[in-house]
């Protein structure tokens, strides 16, 4: 089980805006230890996986943790198997970089959501093209699996197409990270003898998202 001590962003900005419980949580995209992340900190939420592998960089645990996995090509646009109004809360974190079509896939993944969900989504920022390349990901080029670059203009105007409301939008980061850098930079040198891209996302915003809501 993976723990971790600070509160993640998402995590964060939708307790902002949540006042139901308990959540059924749709994660797109749910590797990386997301589903042990998210049930750390919502335990009682019912979590949904959708990916292309329930193994991608997950454990047995969590893959245990997971209530439900769908497993979907989300560019085959063929989302039927997923329950059109059933869920509170729909993560899609750094995904849609990955889809050269993800300004089809996010009207599909909209009709899952119930009146009043939330959805949270979080891509690369259109200036990481520009930032210095890191291994882990720095640059946008820096992940060959990288396909197309996403804008919060053009990601806000879907959501508002289809009569969301956008609650919050703009960078991820923390200043509790960038101040960690002061650690995490010579120690990562010192164990791994290289800094991973991740650790300067905050300091240069790497990352942009956006939480909206469906409207009623």
């Amino acid at each position: 089980m993976v723990h971790n001590k600070l509160k993640p962003f998402r995590i964060k900005q939708l307790e902002k805006y949540i006042f139901r419980s308990p959540l059924k949580v749709l994660d797109v995209g749910s590797g990386s230890h997301s589903s042990s992340i998210t049930k750390q900190w919502w335990p009682n939420c019912h979590y949904t996986g959708v990916d292309r592998d329930v193994n991608y960089d997950n454990t047995p645990e969590d893959i245990q943790a997971m209530d439900g996995f769908i497993q979907l090509d989300l560019t085959t646009l063929k989302l039927e198997g997923i329950p059109d109004d059933t869920y509170d809360v729909i993560i899609m974190s750094h995904v849609i970089e990955h889809l050269y079509n993800g300004d089809e896939v996010l009207p599909l993944l909209f009709k899952k959501l119930k009146k009043g969900g939330l959805f949270y989504i979080e891509f690369p920022s259109e200036s990481s093209v520009s930032f210095p390349s890191k291994r882990g990901t720095l640059n946008f080029f820096d992940d060959e699996t990288h396909v197309r670059i996403y804008s919060i203009k053009e990601i806000a105007n879907l959501f508002m197409s289809e009569g969301f409301q956008i609650k919050k939008a703009g960078k991820n980061r923390s200043w509790i990270n960038i101040v960690l850098m002061g650690i995490k930079i010579p120690l990562q040198l010192l164990t791994k003898g290289y800094v991973l891209g991740g650790v300067y996302w905050d300091l240069y915003g790497f990352a942009d998202f956006i939480l909206a809501e469906k409207g009623n």
